[in-house]
């Protein structure tokens, strides 16, 4: 999908940088397309095509736009369903093995006795 907007989106570009080259040097083309006077009509339907081609690449790059913003969605989804999976795994670890906590002698006598002063020099 993604070629297919760039080469639309290339036609367009191209298709008015031509139209333009042919406008701006029409008196000296005039002669080998077998045109004899530029009219309103012709101008309006060279633009009209140029329209027609450029809403095609519009609905093609929102039509790629969309594509893409559903398979964010669809990733983020999962990753979030991934991420709710693992903490419930931990969750359930914590519940099934709760952490005892024991004291540590050591602490216990030194909380009681003052500590000595120390003299940094």
């Amino acid at each position: 999908m993604k070629k297919v907007t760039s080469i639309f989106q290339l036609l367009v570009a191209l298709f008015f940088a031509i139209a333009l080259v042919f406008f701006l040097a029409f008196d000296s083309v005039k002669n080998g397309f077998g045109i004899e006077e530029l009219t309103a009509g012709k101008v309006v339907v060279w633009l009209t095509v140029g329209f027609l081609l450029f809403l095609v690449t519009w609905m093609f790059q929102s039509m790629y736009a969309n594509s893409l913003v559903k398979k964010i969605k669809k990733m983020e989804t999962e990753s979030n369903g991934l991420k709710a999976k693992l903490y419930d795994l931990e969750q359930g670890e914590k519940i099934t093995k709760p952490k005892v906590i024991a004291p540590d002698p050591d602490e216990e006598k030194d909380s009681s006795a003052i500590k000595p002063r120390q003299n940094i020099k």
